[in-house]
This record gives structure tokens, sequence and C-alpha cells, in this order.
């Protein structure tokens, strides 16, 4: 005889009581699997396991097996003789098959021919396998005494799974504890009635009835011999809708005539509802609970392909909020994140319920607009966001601005796929920055090529730096009276491999949205103050060197610091250092401004306000500010004629900086008019190409050496 191995289900000694169940399985760790499976079942299941059917049968022989588990793929004998063989060998040993998805066929067979039920491997699990057992052996035991079915029903009812049993007529004969729950039905209400009373089931996708289970288990369909599993929903008594998993198995006696059947429910509304979340949870945007980008682009293929059927348009609108990260960094992220659910709000109410609003991420929305009939209705929907979007948002108690950039493409003209549109869209949105936001464009096909000529600078900015593109050049301040040189401003070129000298108009704003200009700030400040301390090592003393500061470079944490750094590491003293800011810039936060100069003013760094004239500022503010520099735009300058009548808001400005005790310097002088009229109005200095444009280090040190043209204005 082939040799026999043993495994038991639970550790016992020879004194153990509990059913024998004969494992014949070659695989070792499926066996294996399996014996844990029992071994966690309440009752202790005593598991003998062998290889081959040869030795099965021979065990079967010396008596005392209560089932039997056959793997009808073992090497000593295949097919349905294998299943006959055992049970010849064992008359009315309950008898389980373990088959492979591909052997139904065959394993139906087996259950006409005396075999009790199946099972596929792959849904063999612990809870299942148990389940059939237990099922067997009651069937089994069912010409037992009382007292022992009685001892079966109590372990019936100490599961959590529903177990329902009928007679052959499809009637009720029991129902344990978890059946009583899940039905709504007492077990002694229950007893006698046909199943479909009991039961009532719907078809989970169509909501209709589903099959009558009296009919399946009357006709005794072979289709359903074997283990039939399926997904309902069951009806409770009181109405109450359950997701369930079905099991039916239909019984026989010793002789195959049908008995009935076993019904198990397994409530799987929990699972249900757990998955309905995840599926939720993947689809949607967790703090404004909008959809995201995986269900936007969902919806908007469904309906761009409605679209094309109906031969109807649609639109996407690309949402991009207007300096937010400055929202951040001065309030917090979590006042940053209330605003977001705020925008999020305002931006539903805006559009139908047809429609999708989505948070691609960061301060991005996009909105489908599924039926349109003109380009004039995107429009349209776009104004009403900017106006939605402008009114105050109450944060905390705290009144919050903020204003949005906003594109938009079309189907069918801009595109008919998803990508298309949203890449269009985003192309747009950025032409609405580029026309000073708050504002909206739709898409125009001109917008690509500047789009891409965009892109093309960003990348060569990100190399710029590293391969020593970027040049300083510097352009010199003078005194209107004396005519001496005051100083110089320190002006950025990119020396472009390809495309020549660009000037910082084409770049900075490019270099501001895409993060670099902070490197490229601090670059020109170490830079300028090197070339101050360079003049002075030549002899020309101390050059006073005007510098640029962007909003962004003025409201990072570090700026202080990194000015107080580079003073000490080039030498140059405070005073001959200024920092020219714009009234946007200050205004922008102005407390936090007052702090920030205030600093910088106890380093004694001089600090300028650029550009004036050209912003909005309050004078209440312009007093609080510790500026020592006004400097007037060249507009102003460019207004003054010979006749000297079109300037009154230049004179005026100039009298407003000395009543600041400030000093007034005035950019773009080009002609002798203008000198004269800033001489006449008492104008400090004056900056432009009547005197210099900005030239290259070499150069400039030679003009503050010599001094420029003192003879064209003393």
């Amino acid at each position: 005889m082939p040799r026999m191995e043993l495994g038991t289900a639970k550790q016992t000694n020879s004194n153990d009581i509990g059913v024998r169940v004969l494992l014949i399985m070659a695989e070792a760790e499926a066996a294996a699997e399996i014996l844990g499976q029992l071994g966690s079942a309440s009752e202790s299941f005593r598991v003998e396991w062998v290889t081959e059917l040869a030795s099965g049968i021979e065990l079967l022989r010396h008596g005392g097996i209560g089932a039997a588990v056959l793997d009808l793929s073992l090497a000593d004998s295949r097919g349905i003789e294998m299943s006959d063989n055992l049970v010849q060998a064992a008359p009315g040993l309950p008898v389980l098959l373990l088959i492979e998805a591909d052997s139904e066929d065959m394993a139906r067979q087996a259950v006409q021919r005396g075999a009790y039920d199946y099972l596929v491997k792959s849904h063999a699990d612990g809870h299942r396998l148990i389940l059939l057992l237990r099922t067997m052996l009651d069937r089994r035991a069912s010409a037992a005494t009382p007292l022992e079915n009685d001892a079966a029903h109590m372990t019936l009812d100490s599961l959590g799974e529903a177990v329902l049993r009928t007679d052959v007529n499809a009637h009720i004969t029991y129902l344990n504890r978890a059946a009583e729950k899940i039905t709504g039905w007492a077990r002694l209400e229950a007893l006698g009635r046909p199943i479909v009373d009991v039961l009532q089931l719907l078809d989970p996708v169509t909501g209709l009835v589903a099959r009558n289970l009296g009919e399946v288990i009357l006709r005794h369909d072979k289709v359903t011999k074997g283990v039939d599993r399926s997904h309902k929903v069951l009806v409770r008594r009181d109405g109450i809708r359950r997701e369930i998993e079905k099991t039916l198995a239909l019984t026989h006696d010793p002789d195959g005539s049908p008995t009935g059947a076993v019904i198990t429910l397994h409530d799987t509304s929990a699972a249900r509802a757990k998955t309905l979340e995840l599926i939720h949870v993947a689809q949607h945007d967790a703090l404004t609970h909008l959809p995201n980008r995986v269900l936007f682009n969902d919806r908007l293929a469904q309906a761009l392909a409605l679209a094309e059927r109906q031969g109807t348009q649609l639109a996407v609108m690309f949402v991009d909020l207007d300096y937010f990260k400055k929202v951040n960094d001065s309030l917090g992220h979590d006042v940053g994140d209330k605003l977001l659910q705020s925008v999020a709000e305002r931006l539903t109410a805006c559009v139908r319920r047809t429609d999708t609003v989505c948070r691609l991420g960061g301060d991005e929305f996009v909105i489908l607009l599924s039926q349109i009939e003109h380009e004039e209705d995107a429009a349209f929907s776009a104004r009403k966001i900017l106006r939605s979007l402008a009114a105050p948002h109450l944060i905390d108690n705290k009144s919050l601005d903020i204003s949005a950039s906003v594109g938009g493409s079309a189907y069918p003209c801009d595109g008919g796929d998803p990508e298309s549109l949203l890449n269009k869209a985003d192309t747009a949105m950025y032409e609405a920055k580029q026309h000073g936001r708050n504002n909206y464009q739709l898409f125009r096909p001109d917008m690509q090529a500047r789009l891409l000529e965009r892109q093309s600078l960003e990348q060569g900015l990100r190399y710029a730096l590293g391969r020593n593109e970027f040049l300083l050049h510097y352009q010199p301040k003078l005194n209107l009276r004396t005519g001496k040189i005051t100083g110089v401003e320190a002006l950025i070129r990119w020396e472009h491999p390809q495309r020549g000298m660009v000037y910082p108009a084409q770049f900075i704003p490019v270099a501001e949205e895409c993060g670099l200009i902070l490197s490229i700030g601090r670059w020109v400040l170490l830079e300028a103050c090197k070339q101050a301390r360079a003049w002075s090592d030549m002899g020309l003393g101390d050059v006073p060197m005007a510098v640029n500061v962007s909003a962004v470079e003025f409201g990072s944490a570090d700026f202080l610091s990194g000015v107080r750094t580079v003073l000490i590491a080039t030498g140059v003293e405070p005073g001959n250092l200024e920092l020219e800011l714009t009234e946007s810039v200050l205004m922008h936060d102005a407390e936090s401004s007052i702090r920030t100069l205030t600093a910088l003013n106890a380093l004694g760094v001089q600090l300028a306000i650029d550009d004036f004239g050209t912003g909005y500022s309050s004078f209440s503010y312009l007093q609080r500010f510790p500026m020592n520099v006004l400097k007037l735009h060249q507009s102003f300058v460019h207004e003054i004629t010979k006749d000297q009548k079109e300037a009154p808001l230049l004179a005026a400005m100039i009298d407003i900086g000395k009543s600041l005790k400030q000093r007034v310097i005035a950019e773009g002088v080009e002609t002798p008019a203008q000198l004269e009229f800033l001489r006449c109005h008492d104008c400090n200095e004056g900056q432009g190409y009547y005197f210099s444009p900005p030239v290259g280090a070499e150069q400039a040190g030679k003009l503050v050496q010599a001094g420029i043209r003192e003879a064209a204005i003393v």
C-alpha cells in the first residue's frame, strides 16, 4: 500500500472526540491550507490526509470516517471513475469533490452518481468548506435520534451566517437564528411556508423579482445539482432591503432521491457600502468632495460620445485662482483649505446640475459644460464665475478677496478628445493670466504659438543659471543739479545661445510663474553687490547699487536673512544698497510689508518705491512705509512737452515725494525738455537714455570714473 500521510486540523490526543474527515489530495501546500481552514472551525474536525485514492479507500475499510473530501485531479486515478470508486468503497459516505473550474460537467455527473456535492478549488475558502461539511454530516445524521438533531440545530444556531432548509416541496423546514434576523421571520412563523414567502429576492441590477427558488427546488434542475451562488437583494419582512450572497444546494437521500434544499445567506450590505465608499474616495477630492481628475475624464469622455451622436456642442472651462499661494503663505493652509471649499461651492452654484465641477488639485478647477448652443454660452458662464468668485469670502470671520483666471475650449471646434480640450482650455487660461489675471479667454489657434514660446522660454530658464547665461547691465542715476552720478541700477539680461539678448520684460513674468524667480533674484543681488565691491576695490569709491525686488522674493521667509548674508559676504555697506519695490508689492499685505521694511531700514539698507504712480496706495501707508526714495514711472516723464502744460500730475508727484522727505528720481529721461521740466520742479535725480542706456560693467565703471555729460546738466 502506498505511503499514507496523516494530519489533523487541531492538535489532539488519542482520546479527543471529533468527526473524522478523510482528505484525499496530492498537493501538499493545498492540503495544508485545508487543514488550517478546518482547524478554525468551532468543533474539532479530525482530518486524515492521504495523497492517493488507493490509500484513502484502504483507510475507509477500517471504518470510522464521517465524511470525505476528494481532489478529482489525483495522479493515480482521474475523472468520474475516481468518485465512483470512492462512493462504492463506502456506500452512504458523504463525499465532497474538489474540482478545477473547467470540470463542472464531470462533477455534476459524479453528484448524480452518488457524490454529495462539489466545490471549485478557487472558491473553496474555509467558510464554504466548513459549511458544506456540516451540511453533509447533518444529512447523514438525519436518521439519528431527536437529541442528535437538536445538537445539529444548536451548531447551526451558533453560526453567523443564515441557514435555511426546505423539504422537497420547497416549504421551510428550518431557520437558524441568523436566518431569523436577516429575513425578519421567526422560526415558528416560517416553518411550513413556501420558500418564496420567506425569501423575497430581487435582481441587484434590474430591481426585478429574481428567479423563483421554489421552482428550482421543485423541478430539482440538473443545472443546479451542485452549489448555486449568486448576489441578490433580500427584501426583509419589514421591507428593509439588504444585499446578500445566496448559496443554494439541493439535497438527496442515500438513494439519490431529492429531499429538498439548503440555502445560506451572507449579508454583503456592509461590504457593498464599504466598496461604494472606496469608489467615491477614488473618484472625488477629499477636501472639496468635488469629482477628481479620474471621474472628470470619464464624464468628459461620455459627454463627448453623446455630443458626437447628437451633433451638439460642449465646453471645458479651466479655472486657476490668482495668487492663491500668498493666501497659504500669509494666512496658513487651514484658511487656504477653507477658501478652496468656498470656491468649490460657488463654482458648483454657477453651473447646471447636468454640468460637472472638478478639482484637479491645488487651486486648479475644471468645469464641463455638457451642452451649449453657442460659444457665447461659455463666455457667459466664464463671466458668471468671475463675478461669483470676486465677491468677498468670509473665512473665520475674516473677509478674503480672490480672483481667478479662466480659459475655455469647445467641442467640436477645438478638439474631439478629452486631452485636447483640457490642454487648450489650459492654454487659454494662461493667456488670461498674461492679460492681467481676473479675466477669461476662449481658445484661439494663435494662443498655441505663444504657449509654445513660453514653454520654450521656461525650459531655457531652467538651465540659464547653471550655464552662466545671465549678466547684469547698469544704468547710472544723476543728480539733476550737479550732474554727478549718484549710483547705478542693476538690470538683468539673458544672453540666450539662440535668441541672443533677451530683456527682463520677456522672461521675468515666466520666471515668476514657474518658481525660478527666487534663485534668479538671489543671483542678481549677489552679483550686483560683488560688482559694487569690485568698483570700490578699483578706487572708484562707494557706488550705490539699486536692485529690483519681485513680489515673490519680498514675500519669501528668508528674504531678510538673504540680504544680510549678501552684504556680509561682499563687504558692501548697507547704505550703499538700494532695494526697489513697486506699490503693488508693498500694498498686497501692507502690514506685513511694514514689518519687513522696518527690519531692512534698521539694517541700514536704502528703500525705494519703484514705478510710483502706476499702482494704487494709501497715503496713510505711504507715511508709515520707511522709504527713502520715490521713483517716478517713465510714462509720466514722457508726457512732458516743451510748453510743459501736460504734466501737472508729474509735478504733483514730485511735491508728494518732497513732502514725505524722500529723494525723488525720475525714470525715462530722454530729452532736454524733460530734463528742464524736472529741474524746474526740483526733482532730485534722473535716469534715462538722455544720460546713458544700461551698459556692461566695464563701461559703467568708466562712466562712474569720468562722470556723464556734466556740461549738459550744470
